[in-house]
């Protein structure tokens, strides 16, 4: 493996007009009813099955080449492969280890996890271990990518988004990279995905994601649901095609020319088809126990609204980094792109032979249709949830050395219309923060429409949301926050970690794509 520089010319343009339009019109209709865009939704062609009727697939979990001297090390490739997602159908997947969702990496906190990705997919990939506290040379920066045997990078594109990238801006590893994950962190459920520029939609869409699970002793001595009924489920929608092929609106499907989507989409792709675990609409059969779910939402830009059907709690005990301080009975739960909580169910309050149902209220039709559980029989059940779960350091304004402004919008310049930071569409030579290594700072987030804000490498609290203190199942740490239209959210973010160049940027995957992104450095 060896690193050297590619060129990359031309502009990255966008459309305005008609665009503003649907972009406006969406944001208006998501500001007033929480619920999905009109017009925004990309429909199968495919004959859909229906809900419930295969079983939930658990992603298989990796197994390291070697665990010595304190490293493991995993090796996974990226490849093409065909899937059974809708019955009776293939579909292809890029997936790692050509699989979808991935294989689940499981880490310790405190022990090096060291994973060699490989490349044999037709397009360049950069993976970003969502989450991660990492080395930026590990972070899966979007122009630090891994290239197939024989790729020539195009001459040049246009498409939506983006400015002119000279030669020296693209870090390029031939076919393999190691990525350096430490596992200075706590407990919690991460993932990783696909981060390349212009095309993490699309590539992601394609099933370049999977989970990365931390562990450590002070989670391992809370008496939670474990084994067999701990359980990961990635939640995603897509469309599919009369063949079974992933549906989606790239202006070049190749993914090796143009990006970017068709202007009806800019908004977001949502499809209609709920998969989860890479299964449309699955069951679940359950003893009547509790259960530890670790929920991802890793649509593009759909958000979920979670409740149970007839009705009960979900008890979060984690958030995107790790458990709360105290575990928080909910009515449902609310996850932008990119956000995930950890729930426990207990299905005691339910007889043997009744069906409970976890569906997404801000949809309608088989959209608000997720998994179904169906309860089998009576077990015994040692697990608990306790009072308190781990102790989390407030952060608080004492700390704060100093407070930045954020704002993402669609922004008109020069008779076009973008998706930006503070104006700004996405440059590498640009930072907009400077933060010192140690320190707390408060970020403040504003936007015009529903933005994910994801910030890598470090990890925060929510303050303020317009001024008011946040929900209970908010006060844990985080790495991604949905800020809503026209709403500000503060949020306390530590500099742990590393110095060096490392992004935040909107979780909407088409609007990273359209250069919603900004560099900030760890001086």
């Amino acid at each position: 493996m060896r690193a050297r520089a590619l060129s990359r010319r031309g502009f990255l343009g966008m459309t305005g007009g008609t665009v503003l339009t649907a972009v406006a019109g969406s944001a208006i209709g998501m500001r007033f009813t929480g619920r999905e865009a009109a017009g925004s939704v990309l429909a199968s062609t495919a004959e859909l099955p229906k809900p419930y009727q295969v079983p939930l697939p658990v992603p298989e979990v990796a197994r390291p080449l070697s665990t010595t001297g304190g490293v493991d090390r995993y090796e996974i490739v990226q490849r093409v492969a065909d899937a059974e997602i809708l019955p009776g159908l293939r579909t292809r997947v890029w997936g790692y280890d050509g699989r979808f969702p991935g294989p689940t990496v499981v880490g310790r906190s405190g022990r090096k996890v060291l994973v060699t990705v490989r490349n044999e997919l037709p397009v360049p990939t950069s993976t970003h271990l969502h989450g991660g506290v990492t080395p930026p040379g590990s972070d899966g920066y979007p122009t630090d990518i891994v290239v197939p045997k024989g790729w020539r990078q195009p001459s040049g594109h246009s498409g939506h988004g983006g400015v002119p990238m000279p030669a020296d801006v693209w870090q390029v590893s031939d076919l393999t990279k190691e990525y350096d994950y430490p596992m200075d962190q706590q407990a919690a459920t991460l993932w990783y995905h696909d981060h390349r520029m212009d095309f993490s939609a699309p590539q992601v869409w394609r099933g370049l994601a999977g989970f990365f699970l931390v562990r450590d002793d002070e989670e391992e001595r809370l008496p939670l649901p474990a084994g067999e009924r701990d359980l990961p489920l990635m939640i995603c929608d897509r469309a599919f095609a009369e063949d079974g092929s992933f549906r989606y609106p790239s202006l070049d499907p190749s993914l090796k020319g143009e990006p970017g989507v068709e202007d009806a989409y800019m908004d977001g792709v949502m499809g209609d088809v709920t998969l989860v675990n890479g299964a449309p609409w699955p069951e679940l059969e359950v003893d009547a126990v509790r259960y530890r779910f670790r929920i991802l939402n890793a649509s593009n830009a759909r958000r979920y609204r979670l409740a149970l059907e007839p009705g009960g709690p979900l008890t979060q005990i984690g958030s995107d980094a790790g458990l709360l301080a105290r575990p928080v009975e909910l009515d449902a739960v609310t996850l932008a792109p990119a956000e995930r909580a950890e729930v426990v169910v207990d299905f005691s309050r339910w007889k043997p032979g009744t069906e409970v149902l976890l569906v997404n209220t801000l949809a309608d039709g088989r959209m608000r249709d997720v998994i179904r559980f169906r309860v089998a029989r009576r077990a015994r059940d040692e697990s608990r949830v306790p009072s308190r779960l781990v102790d989390i350091e407030p952060l608080g304004r004492a700390r704060v050395a100093a407070v930045r402004t954020f704002d993402f919008r669609l922004t008109r310049s020069g008779g076009s219309h973008a998706w930006t930071v503070n104006g700004h569409r996405f440059s590498v030579d640009r930072d907009l923060a400077a933060p010192r290594l140690g320190t707390v700072e408060r970020w403040r987030f504003t936007s015009d429409f529903h933005h994910p804000v994801h910030l890598h490498l470090a990890h925060f609290q929510v303050e303020a949301r317009d001024g008011r203190a946040p929900g209970a199942h908010e006060r844990g740490w985080k790495d991604t926050v949905d800020v809503r239209p026209y709403e500000t959210v503060d949020v306390l973010a530590r500099f742990h970690g590393y110095r060096g160049r490392y992004m935040v940027h909107c979780h909407n995957l088409e609007h990273e794509d359209m250069a919603m992104m900004a560099n900030f450095r760890v001086v």
